[in-house]
């Protein structure tokens, strides 16, 4: 017998409950704001939004349906199923900080603050959850993801891009080449090397285009393109600045050499959950095999 659906909903702590938490009561915390040009009110306004978002997804899951809720902070730790359809419930960033942990479940992004979240990845309100998880069928947009692999078997998977470098901010050394280049390697020191997708577009990634004026088109979501750059290289009589930004396609891959004493790769800004790399070591970086199915 099959099991029934289980609707998992994805949330984080609010700013609200994480002042409350560290000083200790509402007034303590009022306080605190105020001493510096806020108003804790704003603050309670958006944590109330955010528990009405909540109860309104929570109330509109089918009663024949199993349910599970996570936090932002033990995705890591969390098991899900592959009969699993997971609610993401807040900001476009908490989708991408869910996406490396599935395998194929369907993502239903909820916004529980219009106007302040983009809503590139979290495309409707919380009244539409009951239309959309009893649609079996909803249409979905794959999104490209990016991953990287060293060469002792560590793996890693984003959504928006892959960050390499220093852990703070030192300096990253490495050597830097594309595979089917011609054999081309290039020792490089820089402030880390950024990898992204098309979702990654309208992040991080696109920042760092513009202000390189960069001529590369960035990818769509959904295109199997990734595109690369290398943050402030450093020109020296040992180290170059000719390899900086790039595509890879499909099936390319884009690999480092670590030469610092240790470097680290995350993703989608979650540097707490990072590969450690170590000198000598390889990654190689390129199009995930799996893709978010994220439901338009």
């Amino acid at each position: 017998m099959s099991l029934a659906p289980r609707a998992v909903l994805v949330h984080r702590t609010t700013e609200y409950e994480e002042l409350v938490a560290h000083h200790g009561t509402h007034g303590q915390a009022a306080f605190f704001l105020s001493s510096r040009g806020r108003d804790i009110a704003e603050v309670a306004e958006r944590h109330e939004r955010t528990r009405r978002a909540l109860a309104e997804v929570t109330s509109a899951i089918p009663l024949t349906w199993r349910q599970a809720r996570v936090e932002r902070a033990d995705l890591d730790r969390f098991l899900f199923a592959p009969e699993d359809v997971v609610v993401v419930v807040g900001q476009d960033g908490l989708v991408a900080n869910v996406a490396k942990y599935l395998a194929g479940q369907r993502v239903v992004g909820i916004d529980t603050d219009p106007g302040r979240n983009p809503g590139v990845l979290v495309r409707h309100r919380p009244r539409d959850t009951a239309k959309l998880l009893a649609v079996a069928g909803a249409s979905v947009d794959e999104l490209t993801m990016v991953e990287a692999v060293a060469d002792d078997t560590q793996r890693l998977v984003a959504l928006n891009e892959i960050y390499l470098g220093a852990a703070g901010h030192q300096t990253a050394r490495y050597r830097l080449g594309l595979e089917g280049d011609g054999g081309v390697v290039e020792a490089q020191a820089s402030s880390g090397v950024l990898v992204g997708t098309g979702t990654g577009a309208t992040g991080w990634l696109r920042s760092v285009w513009q202000e390189r004026g960069a001529a590369l088109r960035l990818p769509a979501p959904t295109e199997t393109r990734l595109v690369w750059f290398v943050r402030e290289a450093w020109p020296s009589p040992t180290t170059g600045t000719s390899l900086i930004a790039g595509e890879l396609p499909a099936r390319a891959r884009l690999r480092l050499t670590v030469e610092s004493e240790r470097l680290i790769a995350f993703g989608d800004g979650m540097e707490g959950d990072s590969l450690e790399l170590t000198w000598g070591q390889t990654v190689e970086v390129g199009v995930c095999g799996e893709r978010l199915r994220l439901v338009g």
